[in-house]
């Protein structure tokens, strides 16, 4: 222990001692009360050491994400709401993506192409993509860097919706560099 541990130590000690003699002569009077008190702010105490030893826990079960494992392999849980989402550096930017093997290729909102340097001003959307909600136009675009973790991808194509769509889509161009694509339960595999 170094000197400045030891000097943080004697402080705390110090305040707790100083805090806990306030509180108990304050309360010398209904020592009942006192304990009761004293037994509150133990277990408040307690919750927050667990919770905080159990975070990783308690934030895998309430907002999953994505992990990389050995080999290439990448685990994608499914989300509260039935989808699989996927987070993919696009040229240095992350980008949330709705993996959607109904999609025959990457496609970007405007708002995601914009992030990642994408100028607007200058697409062209001579293409067009049938969609639940009708046919929309599409632009395409040549991504420079797209990066999952230690997988990196460099000079794929996707293209930008003129659409108003909520989330970027994560389709079959990009799915297809996987060798397999497995769901096991509430996971989704996506195997280099």
């Amino acid at each position: 222990m170094s000197s400045d541990d030891f000097a943080r130590l004697a402080y705390l000690v110090l305040l707790g001692l100083a805090v806990g003699g306030w509180f108990i002569a304050s309360g010398r009077e209904n020592w009942g009360k006192t304990a009761q008190q004293l037994a509150i702010w133990g277990l408040i105490f307690v919750g927050v050491v667990a919770a905080y030893g159990l975070w990783n826990d308690i934030s895998r079960d309430i907002a999953p994400r994505q992990s990389i494992l050995a080999g290439g392999t990448v685990e994608i849980p499914r989300g509260n709401d039935g989808h699989y989402a996927l987070t993919l550096d696009i040229n240095g930017t992350p980008v949330d993506f709705l993996v959607d093997t109904g999609a025959s290729q990457m496609v970007l909102s405007q708002r995601d192409a914009a992030r990642v340097g994408i100028d607007l001003g200058t697409l062209a959307y001579l293409g067009q993509a049938q969609t639940a909600n009708g046919t929309v136009r599409t632009a395409a675009v040549r991504l420079e860097t797209v990066t999952l973790g230690e997988i990196s991808d460099t000079g794929l194509r996707a293209v930008v919706n003129e659409g108003d769509i909520d989330a970027s889509l994560l389709g079959m161009t990009y799915l297809n560099l996987f060798e397999r694509i497995e769901i096991q339960g509430d996971r989704m595999l996506l195997i280099r």
